[in-house]
């Protein structure tokens, strides 16, 4: 018998007046698995977050969240879960540990589960040289680590995290990331949003939204080889000329403009020569030309554009 997911939804619509935030948006994730919603601003993340977490009801459709309706039963819902959003509530004039009894608190964690607890969530977000340390004078990343510690403290089933590392240095992302992954080994869910197409890649299954609706969905080395052209990148001279003269060139499905590279997306093979003789007939100098697998921000602009 098959298990039933984490997350289940089914035609989830959120408008704002005139305004729609979620246009019919389905969704099934797997117990244990590490999925990626991933778009821009705007694109329905934040909102479908809220309404997973049973913050913010849908105006129509409904979902199942470790197995409790969002519309139904949104207190069951908020037990099974830890929610993460962009602007975390922890208290800054509160320490470190004393926020992550706070939090204990307000889960009812009972006294006696709370020191094992307590003690593995510092050890592996490394927080316990910082356990007394106000929350108020941690850097960006440590906020982050000392979040994600406070939304576990009651173990959840599933774990929702909206952009959690943005804004956070590099590093700190490296080190999120790490916690994340052993969670993931111990069979929590885990559904995250993102902007960063490079963290999208971490994900074992990634979702592209776009105005409020699923775009595409899949392992991420299989959506970067579903884009069906051919990708060439390309480093000209002068990158802006090169652009502005690429964007008229017939055959040519998509263009993103990468620092000093450009991507072109052909319609067919054979525009090969019509994308070069363009450019060197603009008195633009190639220093390189070569053929690449799609990056998935290749994949998306390509699918923003058909629609």
């Amino acid at each position: 018998m098959n298990e039933p997911p984490a997350i289940a939804a089914r035609g989830l619509t959120r408008t704002f007046g005139k305004t729609v935030a979620l246009s019919g948006l389905d969704l099934g994730i797997r117990r244990g698995e590490l999925y990626g919603l991933v778009g821009p601003d705007g694109a329905g993340k934040t909102t479908t977050m809220r309404i997973l977490s049973g913050v913010m009801l849908p105006t129509s459709g409904d979902a199942l969240v470790a197995a409790h309706s969002v519309v139904n039963e949104p207190e069951r819902v908020k037990e099974k879960i830890g929610y993460m959003s962009q602007r975390f509530g922890l208290y800054e004039d509160l320490t470190v540990i004393e926020n992550i009894h706070f939090y204990a608190d307000l889960f009812e964690v009972p006294a006696k589960k709370r020191p094992p607890r307590i003690e593995r969530l510092l050890g592996f977000s490394n927080l316990t040289p910082f356990k007394d340390r106000l929350a108020g004078n941690l850097s960006g990343g440590m906020k982050q680590k000392l979040g994600l510690a406070c939304a576990l403290i009651h173990t959840p089933e599933v774990l929702l995290l909206d952009e959690p590392t943005n804004g956070v240095d590099p590093v700190s992302r490296r080190d999120f990331w790490k916690i994340l992954y052993d969670l993931l080994r111990e069979k929590i869910t885990i559904f995250l949003s993102t902007a960063y197409l490079d963290e999208a890649e971490r994900c074992t299954r990634i979702g592209l939204i776009h105005a409020g609706r699923i775009l595409l969905e899949d392992q991420p080395a299989l959506l970067r080889r579903s884009l069906d052209m051919k990708m060439l990148e390309i480093r000209p001279d002068n990158i802006r000329r090169a652009a502005q003269v690429l964007e008229g060139v017939e055959g040519i499905a998509a263009l993103s403009v990468y620092g000093d590279r450009i991507h072109v997306g052909l319609r067919k093979p054979d525009s090969f020569d019509a994308v070069s003789g363009a450019l060197e007939s603009h008195g633009i100098r190639i220093e390189s030309i070569r053929e690449i697998v799609p990056s998935l921000e290749d994949v998306f602009i390509s699918r923003v554009g058909h629609e």
